[in-house]
């Protein structure tokens, strides 16, 4: 008789740039998604069941992670014990070897445990950096990591005034980009943190001292589609002058995705997925299903 198979919540990190995502791809495409790489890694463990890695946050094409995280089920065979954590972690890792992405950690979870379902929020950090004159010139360890914005002077004071307009319970349609889900997914989100604070890079200490760089941080239970990319290029858009803080507001209250500028959405690569949090007891086996909820 076959042993029941074991969930695991594993948190990984990835590099997004060469990936199409990290939502799987058809096998015959000719770049894949993180997913697909994560998938075989559990496969080359050899489980009896069906492989499927349930994905907790999706993030587009040259999108980084540092904290994602996923649920997959893993059946071993019979007289097999299942995995322990950390072995888990190391197994999967040795596959993962050649890619830009990693297995931080492991945990057994409850049958039931959706890793998408049960996140109780999800924080993103956007890297911008200033004193740039040419996209050349940006040094090779912040390359694809970064939005360069060369020559540019942000008015900071400015921006935070509009990031503090986003704060709080908002309609956000203006800042969804459309997608096919789009239609099922209520606009309204609540963004516990949005705020911009001076970062460190090794290459401004050691490369270009020029360089300030500086994070963007927005923290909610979920988003809509690019929402955060958005939301960082209007504030950029802010800092240069190009909009006023009380556009955010306007923005906000238009309530319709046609009413955001056209091309100041910030690009795919300088924004990380930093952290998914889960509460402590849904973690425990043995959580109640009756709290569950269908958001992302």
């Amino acid at each position: 008789m076959l042993q029941s198979a074991t969930r695991y919540l594993i948190f990984f990190q990835y590099i997004g740039t060469k990936y199409s995502g990290v939502v799987k791809a058809p096998p015959h495409q000719a770049v894949l998604g993180v997913q697909n790489y994560l998938e075989d890694a559990v496969r080359s463990l050899k489980p009896v069941n069906e492989v499927a890695v349930f994905i907790s946050s999706r993030t587009d094409t040259g999108v980084h992670a540092l904290g994602n995280s996923a649920h997959v089920d893993i059946q071993r065979r019979e007289g097999r014990s299942p995995f322990k954590e950390e072995e888990l972690v190391h197994a999967l890792n040795l596959y993962l070897k050649p890619q830009n992405i990693r297995v931080t950690r492991a945990r057994k979870v409850d049958s039931h445990f959706s890793a998408r379902y049960r996140a109780v929020s999800r924080t993103y950090v956007y890297r911008l950096a200033t004193g740039v004159r040419h996209h050349t010139h940006t040094p090779l360890t912040e390359n694809k990591l970064c939005w360069f914005l060369p020559e540019t002077e942000l008015d900071v004071g400015a921006m935070r005034v509009a990031g503090s307009v986003l704060l709080g319970t908002h309609d956000f349609s203006t800042f969804r980009a459309m997608s096919s889900d789009a239609p099922f997914k209520s606009p309204v989100k609540t963004l516990e943190i949005a705020k911009l604070e001076p970062g460190v890079s090794f290459a401004s200490q050691h490369f270009n001292r020029n360089i300030q760089h500086w994070d963007l941080t927005f923290k909610s239970r979920s988003f809509l589609y690019r929402q955060v990319r958005r939301m960082t290029g209007a504030l950029v858009a802010v800092g240069q002058g190009k909009l006023r803080p009380s556009d955010i507001q306007d923005l906000l209250e238009a309530r319709d995705s046609l009413a955001f500028p056209t091309n100041i959405m910030a690009p795919p690569y300088g924004l990380f997925l930093t952290q998914v949090e889960y509460r402590e007891s849904d973690l425990t086996p043995g959580w109640s299903l009756a709290h569950s909820s269908e958001e992302e």
